[in-house]
């Protein structure tokens, strides 16, 4: 979001600033006005990562309010910190509005994102506003490690390590198979709408972990996707999955399984470590479920406890579909 130019519209600029004026001043020596934001260095380690939502892919605007938009752009950025264990700071963000774009949808845009923003201390430095056919949010956030700790990656996942999910799968896709059947309230189309990343979990996690992903895509890929970096096999116990009851009556086990957009964590756990992680997730009050553990052998092969392989769906691709809002389910 950088200095108006005399040859500008001022139209553009009248956007930024309303959409700035929901933010606090960022504590950088150069934020947004300029055409770089600047940051002091630290300590930790930094990452970095960049996600987008777009219209008719992750939302529709008559079913999700501008400030739901705005809470998931951010929040799926601070769901891949999280899995990394970073403590969230700095985020760009590139709007691309249709020209007819309401100001009232925009300032909802923007209460949705900096109330997510402000509950996990994470700052807006600049960003980038055009215009275009559809509604999209572009968000680049940056978090640090505290100093001395390493980020959990899916590649440092070891034969024996215990498999911890949390909170509870496929909400995120009931709420979306709701809203597609005509539903516009449940607590499944929240977890659609509104999904929670697990800041504190992820910093718990760096303690204790030594792999993890956050899962987007559902728990049947994103597992596979941390099984092959890692070099193993794992033992999925199904009957153990974190699924509610009403997920269970209209999706099953294979539809949680499939469900993208949890946004849940997934951590392998050296056994050694188990129980001062678990006590540690009691105290926190982060709720987390065994599910599993890795296991040596062909890397991504997955069985049961009586050494069954298992067939598990697929999880979403965003170039062949099968999960999210698309053209074809209008």
């Amino acid at each position: 979001m950088s200095e108006k130019p005399k040859s500008k519209a001022a139209g553009e600029f009248t956007l930024i600033d309303l959409f700035l004026s929901r933010f606090p001043r960022a504590r950088v020596p150069v934020g947004p006005g300029d055409d770089c934001a600047v940051l002091t260095p630290s300590k930790g380690a930094q990452c970095i990562t960049t996600d987008a939502v777009v219209e008719d892919v992750h939302f529709k605007r008559d079913w999700f309010t501008s400030e739901d938009i705005g809470h998931k752009a951010l929040a799926v950025n601070l769901s891949d910190l999280a899995s990394m264990g970073a403590i969230p700071r700095w985020f760009v963000c590139a709007l691309a509005l249709p020209r007819d774009f309401p100001r009232r949808e925009l300032l909802g845009l923007a209460r949705g994102m900096s109330a997510l923003a402000r509950e996990h201390g994470i700052a807006l430095i600049g960003g980038n506003f055009t215009s275009a056919r559809e509604l999209s949010i572009t968000v680049t956030a940056a978090g640090e490690l505290p100093p001395g700790t390493a980020p959990i990656t899916r590649a440092g996942g070891r034969p024996g390590d215990a498999l911890y999910v949390s909170g509870t799968l496929g909400e995120a896709r009931l709420g979306l198979q709701q809203l597609l059947s005509g539903q516009r309230r449940s607590a499944a189309i929240l977890r659609q709408k509104r999904p929670k990343p697990r800041v504190e979990l992820g910093r718990l996690a760096a303690r204790f972990a030594t792999a993890g992903l956050d899962l987007s895509d559902g728990l049947a890929q994103d597992l596979g996707h941390l099984c092959m970096a890692s070099g193993v096999g794992a033992q999925l116990e199904l009957e153990r999955l974190p699924v509610s009851r009403a997920v269970r009556a209209s999706l099953g086990v294979e539809g949680a399984l499939a469900g993208g957009e949890d946004y849940e964590l997934l951590l392998a756990v050296p056994a050694e470590r188990t129980a001062a992680f678990e006590r540690a997730c009691l105290r926190a009050e982060e709720p987390v479920t065994c599910i599993g553990r890795l296991t040596p052998g062909q890397p991504g092969h997955i069985h049961d406890a009586m050494g069954r392989t298992l067939r598990l769906p697929a999880g979403y691709d965003h170039f062949r579909g099968g999960g999210r809002i698309d053209r074809s389910r209008r």
